[in-house]
């Protein structure tokens, strides 16, 4: 099932080519791809990634797919949705998938510590780090105020290395496919050793699963070799600026914008959408309406959101596609 050439998480291997390393991606697009559409899937735990699928599906009924971008960025949970949109599964199948799961009982993990029942819920996590963000002094500081007490947490648990291997199996579980697309996919996370943001792409040496695994760790850190990740959205809240240099670029936010970072920092959805503008990309976000309900907050990570949020993207997606075939089409 996986291809040789890639790293396991137990495997030794040297950093991971940071492909994410800001100034390399964005200079390595930025010449001839005016003409080319961006696709950015934030995060929002399980309900963010039953939208944006929901959404998906909705758009693609109403004759608008979006899964035909030259760029796919993933965050987070968005990071799940970009693996599955670009596995060739139909989004009408992955959309069924979701209305047809049997709701699990209420929780909220998320990350390698995540068993059955998880440890993690929304609020714990929210508490968490809120307080390393008040803590830091800018953004930088607060990936590595992150990621150390990340592996402070993670020796403290006693788990051994056995968290990384469940959360690998359950984040397997979720993927059609366990290999990389040949479509440009771009998926976030941060170094929990040096607070470094990471990229990682079909290039990086890295399976697909584990750059999934990665970037939806939450309070404790994914391993990979040597390494430790942690939540792509550590990076930037969207990581929209990953699509600089491309003509248009569709941003899905199920947190609508919103960040818990000081403005100054400049990780909000807004600062981001303002920059690739300036670059001369054409900017339209989606954010959820009523339909969904009010799932994105504290219990985001709860499983039993997901299919309101889904059955809501769907018709959004539906009365949306509209408004957006001229801009996508």
């Amino acid at each position: 099932m996986t291809p040789p050439s890639s790293s396991s998480p137990h495997q030794p291997v040297g950093e991971v080519p940071d492909v994410g390393d800001v100034g390399d991606v964005r200079d390595d697009r930025q010449s001839g791809n005016g003409d080319k559409r961006a696709l950015v899937l934030a995060g929002a735990g399980a309900a963010g990634n039953a939208w944006e699928l929901g959404l998906v599906a909705g758009l693609a009924e109403a004759g608008v797919d979006v899964t035909d971008a030259e760029l796919v960025i993933g965050t987070s949970a968005g990071s799940t949705v970009a693996a599955q949109l670009t596995s060739g599964t139909p989004p009408a199948d992955l959309y069924a998938a979701i209305l047809a799961e049997v709701p699990p009982s209420p929780a909220g993990g998320a990350g390698p510590g995540a068993g059955r029942p998880p440890r993690v819920s929304g609020p714990d996590y929210l508490d968490w780090s809120n307080k390393i963000i008040a803590a830091a002094e800018d953004a930088a500081d607060m990936r590595r105020r992150m990621g150390a007490a990340a592996l402070e947490l993670d020796a403290s648990g006693g788990s051994g290395g056995s968290g990384g291997t469940r959360w690998r199996d359950i984040v397997a579980s979720r993927l059609p496919s366990p290999h990389w697309p040949q479509q440009r996919v771009l998926l976030t996370a941060v170094n929990a050793h040096t607070g470094e943001p990471v990229v990682f792409d079909r290039h990086s040496g890295v399976d697909l699963v584990d750059a999934v695994a990665a970037s939806t760790s939450a309070m404790t850190p994914y391993p990979i070799g040597a390494h430790r990740y942690i939540n792509g959205g550590y990076r930037r809240s969207e990581n929209a600026d990953l699509a600089a240099g491309y003509g248009r670029v569709l941003i899905l936010s199920p947190f609508s914008g919103r960040t818990r970072m000081p403005l100054e920092w400049g990780m909000d959805l807004a600062t981001q959408v303002v920059e690739l503008r300036a670059g001369g990309s054409r900017v339209e976000t989606v954010f959820p309406d009523e339909r969904s309900g009010d799932v994105f907050g504290a219990n985001a990570l709860d499983p039993s959101t997901r299919l309101p949020a889904a059955r809501g993207g769907y018709d959004q997606g539906r009365a949306r596609a509209g408004a957006l075939r001229g801009f996508w089409l």
